[in-house]
């Protein structure tokens, strides 16, 4: 009988502690608890982040994001990957696709951001014409500096981890961000469609209004 009362009680406590770590069972995973952080909880991009574009130009994250003026999806690789990044990029053009046949060019864009220190203006220039990159859509980008690559990645909730032979084991996702640098909302990679409707949801008119009511 104390075996059988010993074992209810040590239920009882992992129960107490999944709930406490779970947020009352809410959150299962990390990947789940970042993104329910950041639908609840957006984060503004650290200002001092600066990103080097396809053209070889250097300016701040947030800048590009402001002097621009569209809601971004925005996703994180890096040019030499040979899986993920491949299949993150076939669903980004898919992404790319949708957008040019509602007519949305002017109002949502795609940004792929590199974490390899490694990637540089011709890189990013190579990997956006094998992934059929239309340049008024979809931009790459890359993070030159250490440390602000480290308070980006840790921002956004990107865990990356080297692998043999140069490779990256990484997490990966599709990211909703205003034009004044927030992270409002993080989509399943599997689920470019909700990433979609995500961001059309901040748009004024209409499309937003139909957006909200099916967005996730």
């Amino acid at each position: 009988m104390r075996w059988v009362l010993s074992m209810v009680l040590a239920l009882a406590a992992g129960i107490g502690v999944l709930y406490s770590l779970t947020d009352g069972f809410t959150v299962l995973t990390a990947e789940a608890a970042r993104r329910q952080a950041i639908a609840a909880h957006p984060r503004d991009i650290p200002a001092a982040v600066q990103v080097l574009d396809d053209a070889g130009r250097l300016q701040s994250l947030s800048r590009n994001l402001r002097d621009d003026g569209r809601v971004a999806i925005v996703n994180f690789f890096y040019t030499r990957c040979i899986a993920l990044c491949l299949a993150q990029g076939s669903l980004t053009e898919r992404l790319q696709q949708a957008i040019e046949a509602e007519g949305l060019q002017r109002q949502l864009r795609l940004i792929s951001l590199s974490f390899d220190p490694r990637d540089r203006a011709d890189d990013l220039s190579r990997y956006a014409v094998r992934m059929g990159a239309d340049a008024d859509v979809w931009q790459f980008l890359t993070l030159t500096d250490a440390a602000q690559r480290s308070a980006l990645l840790d921002m956004f909730g990107i865990m990356v981890v080297p692998a043999p032979l140069g490779e990256f084991e990484h997490n990966a996702a599709f990211h909703v961000v205003t034009p004044d640098g927030r992270l409002v909302r993080i989509v399943d990679l599997d689920d470019p469609g909700w990433a979609l409707k995500a961001a059309k949801s901040l748009l004024p008119g209409p499309a937003a209004g139909r957006a909200a009511k099916d967005s996730p």
